[in-house]
């Protein structure tokens, strides 16, 4: 792949950040799906603690890979012109294996609370955010439903919450000592000081970061022979 080194000047003259982003979004997520067979999480490392997320939406996903299998079939069947048939199946079986991808890259990359009291808070490959241990002034289990429904909201003027949702639904609530910049996955940035998010065990969550960053802020400075 050292080829393409010479062609990223080129590339990012000439396509827009957005399609840049979706492409990149697009590869990790088709990576996610060797991951989940294997059964492997990215990102999580020894004495990490792993959240899930995808609770609200594995029926919803599933459903959406039933009607996607039912309109290949039926299409297959409705068809008669064998150039548009094999169009609309190449365009039914990307839709499916997107939408595993998609839910793949969930499962496979979950929220991680730090050994160290840092906090990365992630969707699929979509949105990615990590905050350091000194950063975080408290955590608890805040229930919510944002009212815009979507993925991420967010509202400068709101005290810089952002809301990371699953399902319609946060179940979190982080408050920083500063506010944290954030990248959007079409490349926009915010600046947010309240983080809410969703995850499957938000108490189990809450515990865990709660006792790390305890273990974190009490442990003993090092001795200044170990700092030279």
């Amino acid at each position: 792949m050292k080829w393409l080194v010479p062609l990223a000047p080129a590339v990012r003259a000439g396509v827009p950040e957005p399609v840049r982003r979706l492409f990149a979004h697009e590869m990790r997520a088709f990576g996610s799906l060797g991951r989940w067979v294997a059964r492997r999480t990215h990102g999580v490392r020894e004495g990490d603690h792993a959240a899930p997320y995808t609770g609200p939406q594995t029926a919803m996903m599933y459903g959406l890979l039933f009607v996607a299998v039912v309109e290949t079939v039926t299409l297959a069947v409705l068809i008669p012109w064998p150039v548009v048939h094999r169009i609309a199946l190449v365009l039914d079986v990307y839709a499916v294996v997107m939408v595993l991808a998609l839910h793949a890259g969930c499962v496979t990359r979950p929220h991680v609370v730090g050994a160290d009291g840092s906090l990365r808070i992630r969707y699929g490959s979509l949105f990615d955010l990590s905050v350091e241990a000194e950063r975080i002034a408290s955590v608890h289990v805040d229930r919510r439903y944002p009212q815009s429904g979507g993925l991420i909201t967010f509202d400068p003027a709101d005290d810089g919450v952002l809301d990371l949702a699953v399902g319609g639904q946060t179940t979190v609530r982080v408050e920083l000592t500063a506010p944290v910049t954030f990248v959007r996955p079409l490349g926009r940035r915010g600046r947010a000081r309240v983080l809410r998010f969703h995850a499957d065990g938000p108490a189990e969550l809450v515990r865990a970061l709660d006792q790390a960053l305890t273990r974190a802020r009490t442990a003993p400075s090092p001795a200044p022979d170990q700092l030279g």
